[in-house]
């Protein structure tokens, strides 16, 4: 049976160390002037950070630094370490605030976050992206993230599923050579992806990662753990659709190491309505995961490879149909500009056009609107297209070491003849004398 952490653990602590850490996520849905009620529900959120003195705070949508230093200076005497993570056109939208120092920070920004000329849903404004603390907790190594991946608009028809899938795989690559060292590894923030959907099994099982609802014995929230609601004031029935009663995207998620394990000890959700305000914390659940700290030898749990390498395969799938699509975007695009520039041609050729001044002009300027548009559209898609095969290359490459490890036979860089990779015994390599 696992004990409780003890200050001697860890070296010069003191001894009064507790060895409990209470952790928070919430997307604040903080658009100004298309958020409702933005700067009240600021307040309340703040009025319950700092009341219920969770040790980490890690919030999503605060899409303004004007909320940001609302929040900083409400919040300075309960959690006086904080950070901001900008990138983007209107931000990341994410922010921590801790009650322990926070030593260092990073930020990675998707490659792929949907489509500019999308303004309906905006999400390629937002820098969505994933931010990485070092916190001191209790003279432990904690690296904390807080993440948004991008939004999920149709269940039955999901254009955005590559975008999110390669997010979910820069957001694993990263925590997985980032967190090497650390003592204690929390993930917070909306995935927007369902418990068993793809890029949530990606991320879990290449991580290690494991998702306090599932972890807990001990949970007081909505039924089934959802974080998105029917019964949210805020919430789009819409939005919902095909599930009545709420979905679960939003996700603590936890790892230990060598040294000390962590279990979620109870985890808890808001519940729509908020008990004496009119109106909810945001269109999303509030979580709280209460975390004990324990001794451990090794905390570790990996996946078999044989299950990552099928999560892997599946991804890699759901990558390269994502790529067909956008190839066959980038050659619409080329298309648009030969049949602008063709007809800016004929418009600008008196020989063969004999319109007015004005009709010419106005025909020149549309047609040039037209091609700049169409180069603008193919030099995205080319950068998708570059990260879509950049991302599939990686996942390749995961999968021949996992295939490595079943076998004990490294598959070659090269193919054979029938355009398979071609698979080498793994073991060491001698010259000939």
């Amino acid at each position: 049976m696992q004990e409780p952490v003890k200050p001697e653990l860890c070296g010069t602590m003191a001894t009064e160390r507790p060895s409990r850490l209470r952790v928070f996520s919430l997307n604040c849905w903080g658009i100004r002037l298309l958020s409702q009620h933005c700067a009240q529900r600021y307040e309340m959120i703040g009025e319950l950070l700092d009341r219920e003195q969770h040790d980490i705070a890690l919030l999503q949508e605060v899409w303004s630094e004007k909320d940001f230093l609302f929040l900083k200076g409400k919040l300075s005497p309960s959690h006086p370490y904080s950070h901001y993570f900008k990138s983007g056109v209107i931000g990341s939208g994410l922010a921590v605030f801790s009650k322990h120092r926070i030593q260092d920070a990073l930020l990675y920004q998707y490659s792929l976050n949907g489509y500019p000329y999308m303004l309906r849903h905006g999400d390629w404004f937002g820098g969505k992206a994933v931010g990485l603390v070092i916190v001191d907790v209790f003279g432990l190594k904690a690296h904390v993230y807080v993440t948004h991946l991008h939004a999920e608009y149709s269940r039955a028809q999901d254009e955005y599923l590559p975008h999110r899938i390669v997010q979910s795989w820069e957001l694993l690559q990263f925590v997985r050579h980032t967190s090497c060292g650390a003592d204690l590894v929390i993930l917070g923030g909306d995935l927007n992806m369902h418990p068993e959907d793809l890029g949530n099994r990606l991320l879990r099982s290449h991580t290690g990662l494991r998702d306090c609802y599932t972890e807990t014995d001990m949970f007081d929230g909505c039924d089934d753990g959802h974080t998105l609601i029917a019964d949210n004031h805020f919430t789009k029935k819409q939005d919902l659709i095909p599930f009545e009663k709420g979905i679960r995207i939003d996700y603590i998620l936890i790892k230990g190491s060598h040294r000390v394990s962590m279990k979620c000890e109870s985890l808890s959700t808001t519940k729509g309505s908020v008990a004496d305000k009119p109106f909810p914390y945001s269109d999303h659940e509030a979580l709280t995961a209460d975390l004990t700290l324990l001794r451990s030898e090794d905390s570790r749990n990996a996946l078999p490879a044989s299950e990552r390498m099928e999560v892997v395969s599946e991804a890699r799938a759901v990558v390269k149909e994502g790529l067909c699509l956008t190839e066959a975007l980038r050659d619409k695009a080329s298309r648009l500009m030969c049949a602008a520039l063709l007809l800016l041609l004929l418009v600008f050729l008196p020989c063969l056009c004999h319109f007015s001044f004005t009709t010419t002009g106005f025909l020149g300027a549309v047609c040039t609107g037209a091609l700049l548009s169409g180069a603008l559209l193919y030099l995205l898609f080319t950068t998708h297209i570059k990260v879509l095969k950049e991302t599939e290359d990686q996942m390749l490459l995961s999968s021949n070491e996992l295939h490595t490890k079943l076998t004990g036979c490294r598959v070659s860089g090269s193919s054979s003849s029938d355009g398979s990779p071609e698979l080498q015994p793994s073991g060491s390599f001698k010259r000939e004398e």
